[in-house]
């Protein structure tokens, strides 16, 4: 069985770390660098950085910011944001990333996932799913969930992996920046659904909300932003928690 991972998140913009709730609302949140290196010392298992406003700024990921935060750092780093060509891959990867994250530009292009998964395998291809529940139906979102789509997330979250997807990171907008806990139903629905790893994202307020994710969705990482940044929870503290709880934490 895979080992649970906690994650931290860089969302950034203007070249800083910010957080909003509900995808709205958008604090600073401190010097993504200096934030990138404390994860690393307290024993963060991988590092997610997602520029937020690149694709609705129409422009290329914050590649400069990548480069100084992977000579930083030494565990896998996935980097999303403003990613739309094989060639937006070859750049990030060149600045250090591990893996890329694609959303928007595979919603409007899915064939992107397939060419990245040729290209650099599936272990480095991750579709974030911003997802909603609206209508009584978990719809998917784009633009930094600025606009609807008619897609069926648990369909779409089987559709990217047969088209070359290695990880889902899915995050509920409803649950995001809440504190108020993970979307267990949404997230176990799209563990079963497909084969490849899902990433919980949106609505940790505590320890006991990634014990909650373990024990009952089959999601094999959880990831937070805001409980780390401020120190609300520290990584340490949160994994020795949960091997506490018999979780089979890195």
């Amino acid at each position: 069985m895979l080992k649970k991972r906690i994650i931290p998140c860089l969302d950034i913009k203007g070249g800083r770390t910010v957080k909003g709730i509900n995808f709205v609302g958008i604090k600073d949140a401190g010097n993504p660098i200096e934030l990138a290196k404390r994860y690393v010392q307290q024993g963060a298992d991988e590092l997610v950085f997602l520029d937020i406003t690149a694709t609705i700024e129409n422009r290329k990921t914050l590649k400069d910011l990548v480069k100084r935060i992977a000579q930083e750092i030494n565990i896998p780093f996935t980097v999303g944001g403003g990613i739309n060509t094989a060639e937006d891959v070859d750049q990030l990867i060149a600045a250090g990333a591990d893996k890329v994250s694609v959303n928007s530009s595979a919603v409007k292009r899915p064939e992107l996932i397939t060419e990245i998964a040729q290209q650099y395998g599936n272990q480095c291809t991750v579709v974030a799913i911003d997802t909603k529940f609206e209508n009584n139906e978990w719809k998917v979102f784009v633009h930094g969930g600025r606009t609807p789509t008619e897609l069926n997330t648990v369909d779409w979250a089987r559709h990217v992996e047969q088209l070359g997807a290695g990880e889902i990171l899915l995050t509920s907008m409803n649950n995001d920046g809440t504190k108020a806990g993970f979307a267990l139903d949404i997230t176990e629905q799209v563990s079963q659904a497909v084969n490849i790893p899902v990433i919980a994202s949106g609505g940790a307020g505590n320890k006991e909300h990634f014990n909650e994710l373990f024990k009952k969705t089959s999601a094999t990482a959880g990831l937070a932003a805001s409980i780390f940044h401020y120190e609300e929870v520290a990584i340490p503290t949160l994994k020795e928690y949960l091997k506490q709880q018999n979780i089979n934490i890195r």
